[in-house]
Formats: C-alpha cells, structure tokens, sequence
C-alpha cells in the first residue's frame, strides 16, 4: 500500500519495475508528514495514548536528544507492532565484511583494482558486500569504511539495518528497489540512496543482478556542503533529494533481522516484516538523488579548479573545513580552460581519496580504470595523469569540449584508509598500476 499524498513521481520507475508505482517526497532535510492509510498519523501530538488504527508509536533518533535543533534528527513512525519483536541476537560470520580497526598496515602504494566480479553462486545484497578498505572505528563516530556489493539474487525473507553507520550506496550496475521502514526507494546506476544508521531496509535486484559501491559512513551524517563564495545555487539543489512515502507491509512468516553492530553481523527470528510503518513523520528517513542533476561549477577562464567543487555531500569532522569523508562525482561537463592542462593536475593530499568509476572512463587514466574498479591514494601519496593522458592533454588544441560518457567520483577523508586482506589478495589488484605513470620522462630544457 503506498500513500495517496505523493507530492513528486520519479519518472524512471516504470523502467524500473513497473509492478510498483513509487513515489517520493521532495527537499533535502525537510520534516514530512506521510501516511499509507487516511487520519494514520496522530493529530496534534507524538505520542498520543491510543494511536489511530491501534498503532504503536515508535521515534527513531537520529541524533542525541540534546543536539541542536538544525542538528537534530528524528522520526516518528506509527507501526503495526513495535521494534522490539524479535528473537534474540546471535554473532554470525561473513567472509569479506569487516568493521574498523582491521589489522592491515596502512600503505602509501598507489593502488588499483579490478571490479569485483557477479557471484557464480546465489548472492544476495548482504551475501555480495565486500569490505575493501576503510578509517577511524565504529565504536567512536569518526570514520568510514569502502564497501563493494556484487548479487545476484533479491533479500528473500530477511531484513537489515546497519548501526555502525549511515550507508551511501552508489550503484554501478543494475537498479535496486530498496524497501525500507519509512516507503520505497529505487535508485539505478547514475542515482545514488543513503540509509541512515538504524533504519531497516531489504533489497531487490531489478535486473537479476547488480552491482555497485557502499561508503558506511561512521561521523556525523552526510549534509549539503556549504556554497560559501559560489552564493545561493549550484552544485546540489536541496530539492532534488527525493525521500519516500509512507507504504507498509503486513506479512507474517519466518524471517531473520540481521544488524551490523560493532563491525560484526548478528542475526535475530522474526515472524512479522519490520517494515510494517503505516505512517511517519520528522526529518530522519532514507533519500535518493540524481546525480545528472548537479549543478558542476568549473572555471570558464584558465587553470582547473580543485575537486572540492564537486562535491554532492560532506560528512564534516571536529576540525573546522576538514571532511569526515566527501562523497565527490566528475560527470559530463564543459571543459573550456584556456592556456591551461586541463586533465586533473598532479597532486599530492593530506586528504585521502578512495575513487569508481560509474560510466565511461576517467579524463586522467585512458586505460586501466574502468567501471566497477577503484583506486586508492592515501595521505601524501602522489597522483595524477597516466603517461599517455599527459602527453595527450600537453600538445591538444584548446577548444571547448564536451565532456561526456564520463561519471566517476571520489570518498575522499580526513583519516588514512587501511586496506583489507581481500582488498591486497583477493585477485583484483593491478599489480602493475604504478607503470601507467613511468613514460613519464624528464623534460627539462636549460636556458
């Protein structure tokens, strides 16, 4: 059942799965009201003693009872039984995902890495997650860790919630309709879904499989970076972030509710879905946005401007313009530098810097980097154009181009990232990442 009070249809759902008609509400951090049955949610109050259709009134927090009101984050969601029916946890294990600290030693390689390939067995969303690298610890709100998912089947009878951290999850290939406790989100390669830490999802392959990444988010959570000197508009437009409407399920069987908890995997009975929240309202619930729909800033005079003008959402951290972690993107643009190389400059970063690839390939690595692969260059590590990518972009004529077939972006943090085992021995590494760069020769010339 979805809500009749949809204020914004997402035009790409029917290509989606046309058995759904999902509909979203719109406004980056904005308190909604929605409900999937009429007069559902409690007038006037939170917590009323009876709740309308005998619901049970339930807040889900966000944030510290005590943060400040632009700060706070809390909803309110009105369901058919209360969280706290299922059976007791147990520890299980996963082969590939881990939570912060992992033992590996940080390194200041360069690395590169293949995309993790579809399972040959059947894999759902949890099956397919694979941790690659990763910063700070769950334990503290400081940090973020680098998943991969590869599946290739849906989450049939089991639901998850993560409370480690909130999950951006960035699709590369196949859609995911991902049904959570506030409605239904469906993201496709090009769109990205954040879950908030705590909310209870289960996935969906539209495809039959897909694949994409994951930043788990351990800091304060993803917000609009400030615009500063660029003024009131441009890059991310707060109402272009779509978050669902209230819609439940009412379903009873044998299902298992599996939390990440402190980097491990615990797994509960339940005999009813979770997500079963006939209304909500307040200012803490999932969203999706389009990443076609950012506004790039770029220079239209000379020189190329630093990738921070790309950025969609920031984590901050304690240190005042530090990030926790950015979540960045590099999407087709106009590249109209003059007396400039325009490729991406090389650099070296306190920051480090975790990239994918979506679509297309990258304006600073003609080969090797491909979608569903990623790199990593940690803290002071060198970095930049590829050999052949410099010679190219040295000697080209400087006249406007478009930028397209491209979508690549960045999770670029404050702390070092650690590898993990799988990330080092897995299979997927480029050994031979390093001599992309070594045509580069010499070419000083004395007066």
């Amino acid at each position: 059942m979805t809500s009749k009070a949809a204020q914004q249809k997402d035009a790409t759902s029917s290509k989606l799965d046309k058995s759904l008609q999902v509909s979203y509400q719109s406004g980056f951090g904005n308190h909604f009201a929605t409900e999937a049955e009429k007069d559902a949610l409690p007038k006037g109050q939170n917590s009323p003693q009876r709740v309308p259709y005998d619901l049970y009134a339930e807040q889900l927090s966000g944030s510290s009872f005590f943060a400040a009101r632009h700060e706070n984050l809390r909803s309110w969601l009105y369901r058919i039984r209360p969280s706290v029916l299922h059976g007791p946890f147990q520890k299980i294990c996963h082969p590939y995902l881990l939570g912060r600290p992992f033992q590996n030693v940080a390194s200041p390689n360069q690395l590169r890495w293949n995309p993790l390939p579809i399972p040959e067995k059947p894999a759902d969303f949890l099956d397919g997650l694979v941790t690659i690298a990763g910063n700070g610890d769950v334990s503290s709100v400081r940090g973020c860790a680098v998943h991969l998912y590869a599946a290739n089947k849906n989450m049939e009878g089991r639901y998850f919630y993560n409370a480690d951290g909130e999950m951006l999850i960035v699709p590369e290939q196949g859609a995911l309709t991902i049904s959570t406790e506030c409605g239904i989100i469906q993201a496709k390669p090009g769109e990205i879904a954040v879950i908030p830490v705590g909310m209870k999802i289960n996935i969906a392959l539209d495809a039959g499989q897909a694949r994409g990444y994951i930043c788990e988010n351990y800091g304060p959570h993803f917000r609009l970076p400030n615009l500063g000197p660029i003024g009131a508009n441009g890059l991310a437009n707060p109402r272009d972030f779509l978050y669902p409407v209230a819609s439940y399920e009412e379903k009873l069987g044998d299902f298992e509710l599996i939390s990440k908890f402190q980097g491990n995997l615990w797994k509960a009975t339940i005999d009813h879905s979770p997500l079963d929240v006939v209304a909500w309202h307040g200012n803490y619930a999932p969203y999706k946005y389009d990443l076609a729909l950012f506004q790039v800033v770029n220079s239209v005079s000379f020189d190329h401007n630093d990738p921070s003008i790309f950025t969609v959402l920031t984590s901050p951290s304690e240190l005042a313009g530090t990030a926790n972690v950015d979540f960045a993107i590099f999407p087709p643009r106009w590249n109209v530098a003059e007396h400039t190389f325009r490729p991406p400059y090389y650099h070296r970063n306190v920051m480090s810097e975790y990239m994918g690839l979506i679509v297309g390939s990258y304006e600073a690595k003609q080969e090797g980097f491909v979608p569903g692969g990623g790199s990593l260059h940690n803290r002071m590590s060198a970095h930049g154009p590829d050999s052949a990518t410099f010679e190219k972009a040295a000697t080209a004529a400087l006249s406007p181009k478009k930028m397209a077939d491209t979508l690549a972006f960045m999770f670029e943090s404050s702390l070092v990232f650690q590898t993990t085992e799988f990330a080092l021995c897995g299979g997927l590494t480029q050994s031979d990442y390093l001599d992309c760069w070594q045509g580069l020769k010499g070419q000083f010339k004395k007066p």
